[in-house]
C-alpha cells in the first residue's frame, strides 16, 4: 500500500529507505528485509497508472523471463508482489551504483579495466543471445556494479523474448533521453545488433559502442548539446572516427570500429563480437578458469616427458592463458598465492623450453640459408619478391636483438602478406618451390614468436596482479590518468 506523496510506498515484509533512481515507468528503492537476515535489496515499483496494456504485457514477459534465469552478470528477481497501486519487482541489491556514474567519477577507465567489464557484460548478453531473450535498454545507467570493492557487472534493464521484441521497442523505448545519450539501444536476438525504434526510427547503429567508448574516451560516440544535433550526427554518412587520446591497443580499436559500422550488413555480428580477440570469452575469469589451466599443464608435462620441446613450450603458454583469469576470479588469498607459485614453476619450465626451441629453430633458419640465397639470387627481376625477402631478412635480424620480439613479429607479418601475394601468382618452377619453403619457415616463425610475446604478456599480468582485486587496479590505474 503506498505511503504517503513525497517518501516511499509501504510493502509487506520490507522497510523501504533511500531511493536510487527513476524513470518514467518506475522508480527504485534500496530496502531491508524485516526478517532476521536483514538482508538488503533493491525494490523496483512499477506505477499502474503509469502503465497501458502493451506496457503491462512486457513487464510480466520480464517478470516471467527474469524468474526462469539465472546469471552471474545479470541482476536477480527475488521476488515479485503488487497492491492497487504498484507492482514491485524485488530484486538483488548492487552497492557499487551504475556504470554512467562509476566512468564520470573517474573520467576514463584503463584499457585493461574496460576490457574486463567488456567481457562481463558480453558474457551476459551471450547467454541472453543463446535464449532468444533481448535487452531492449542497454546504456551504461542499466549496467551496475556489485559493489565498489570488488566490483563485477550486473546487467540490468528492460527484458524481452525477441519474438516479441518490435512490439515492445515500440511502447517502451520511444523515450527521449538526455541529449548526452544516444537513442535507448536493444541488443536483439537477431544477428546484428539493432537499434531501438527511438525518435528518429530504425538502426544505423549497435548498442555495445556506448558502455565502450564510454569507458575509454569519457565521452558517448554521438555526444551532443542539443536533439537535433544528435539526429544529424546519427544520420550522417560520415565514417566515425575515434579520438588519438588515449592510446589504446589494436584489437581494442578494431572492435569498437566494427561495433560502429554504420552499415548493418557489414557490422559485425554477434557471434564474431563474442569471439572477437578484444573480448576473448574463452578467457574470461570464471570458476573454470583453473580447471582449464590444469588439464592443460597436465598435456604440456606429458609431452615435456615425450621430448617435445615445441608442444610442450605451446602448451605451458596456453595454461598461462587460463591461470592469469584464474587468478582474477579467485577471492581467497590463500588459494590465489598458491596458483601464483604454481605459475612460477610452469614459467620457470616455459623459459627453458623457450631456449631449446629457440635454439633449434635457429639451427633449422641456419639450415635454410643456402636455399634462401637461392631464391633472393632467383628474385633480382622481381623487384617486389626481393623486397618482401628483405623484410623478412630484418625480421630475423630484429630477433636476435635484447627486446625485439614485438618488432621482429610486425616485420614478419607484413613480409608474409606480401609473399603470400606473390606465391598465389606465382608460376610453377624452382623458384616457386623455394618461395614456398621459405613462406613456411617464416610461418613457422611468426607463430612461435607471437606465442612468445603472448607469453610474456601474461606473465607480466599474472606477476603484477593486485592482490587486492579489481577495485584497486581501477583506483591506481585510474589516478594515473
Amino acid at each position: 500500500m503506498a505511503g504517503p506523496g513525497w517518501g516511499p510506498p509501504q510493502l509487506d515484509g520490507f522497510i523501504l529507505t533511500e531511493r536510487l533512481g527513476s524513470g518514467r515507468y518506475a522508480t527504485v528503492y534500496k530496502a531491508y528485509a524485516k526478517k532476521d537476515t536483514r538482508e538488503v535489496v533493491a525494490i523496483k515499483c512499477v506505477a499502474k497508472k503509469s502503465l497501458n496494456k502493451a506496457s503491462v504485457e512486457n513487464l510480466l514477459t520480464e517478470i516471467e523471463i527474469l524468474k526462469r534465469i539465472r546469471h552471474r552478470h545479470i541482476v536477480q528477481l527475488k521476488d515479485f508482489q503488487w497492491d492497487s497501486d504498484n507492482i514491485y519487482l524485488i530484486m538483488e541489491f548492487c552497492a557499487g551504483g551504475d556504470l554512467s556514474r562509476f566512468i564520470h567519477t573517474r573520467r576514463i577507465l584503463p584499457e585493461k579495466v574496460a576490457r574486463v567489464f567488456m567481457q562481463q557484460l558480453a558474457s551476459a548478453l551471450q547467454f541472453l543471445h543463446e535464449r532468444n531473450i533481448s535487452h531492449l535498454d542497454l546504456k551504461p545507467q542499466n549496467i551496475l556494479l556489485s559493489s565498489l570493492e570488488k566490483p563485477h557487472l550486473k546487467l540490468a534493464g528492460t527484458l524481452a523474448l525477441h519474438s516479441t521484441c518490435p512490439h515492445g521497442m515500440r511502447s517502451m523505448c520511444s523515450v527521449a533521453l538526455p541529449c548526452t545519450w544516444l537513442p535507448r539501444w536493444c541488443v536483439s536476438g537477431s544477428t546484428t545488433p539493432v537499434w531501438t525504434s527511438g525518435p528518429w526510427g530504425s538502426s544505423c547503429m549497435p548498442p555495445l559502442c556506448l558502455p565502450s567508448t564510454e569507458a575509454l574516451f569519457g565521452q558517448p560516440p554521438f555526444a551532443s548539446r542539443s536533439f537535433s544535433e544528435l539526429e544529424e550526427k546519427i544520420r550522417s554518412n560520415r565514417v566515425i572516427e575515434l579520438p588519438l587520446r588515449p592510446a589504446l591497443s589494436q584489437d581494442c580499436r578494431d572492435l569498437l570500429q566494427r561495433l560502429l559500422e554504420r552499415d548493418p550488413s557489414r557490422r559485425i555480428s554477434f557471434q564474431d563480437f563474442f569471439a572477437h580477440p578484444w573480448v576473448d570469452l574463452e578467457h574470461m575469469p570464471s570458476g573454470e578458469s583453473l580447471a582449464r589451466a590444469t588439464a592443460l599443464v597436465v598435456q604440456a608435462v606429458k609431452k615435456d616427458q615425450e621430448g617435445d620441446a615445441a608442444a610442450a613450450l605451446s602448451l605451458y603458454c596456453k595454461a598461462l592463458d587460463f591461470f592469469v583469469p584464474a587468478l582474477h576470479y579467485e577471492v581467497d588469498t590463500q588459494q590465489k598465492e598458491a596458483i601464483k607459485a604454481k605459475v612460477g614453476q610452469y614459467m620457470s619450465r616455459a623459459e627453458e623450453l623457450k631456449a631449446i626451441v629457440s635454439s633449434s629453430n635457429r639451427a633449422l633458419l641456419r639450415q635454410g640459408t643456402p636455399a634462401r640465397d637461392l631464391l633472393r639470387e632467383m628474385a633480382r627481376d622481381k623487384p617486389c619478391l626481393l623486397a618482401a625477402l628483405e623484410v623478412a631478412s630484418a625480421a630475423m635480424a630484429k630477433e636476435d636483438e635484447a627486446g625485439g620480439e614485438q618488432d621482429a613479429l610486425a616485420l614478419y607479418q607484413h613480409s608474409l602478406e606480401e609473399l603470400l601475394l606473390l606465391l598465389a601468382a606465382e608460376p610453377p618452377g624452382r623458384r616457386r618451390e623455394l618461395l614456398h619453403t621459405e613462406v613456411q619457415n617464416l610461418m613457422a616463425r611468426a607463430e612461435y614468436l607471437k606465442e612468445q610475446v603472448k607469453m610474456r604478456e601474461s606473465h607480466w599480468e599474472a606477476e603484477t596482479l593486485d592482490k587486492e582485486g579489481l577495485s584497486e587496479s581501477v583506483r591506481s590505474s585510474c589516478t594515473l590518468q
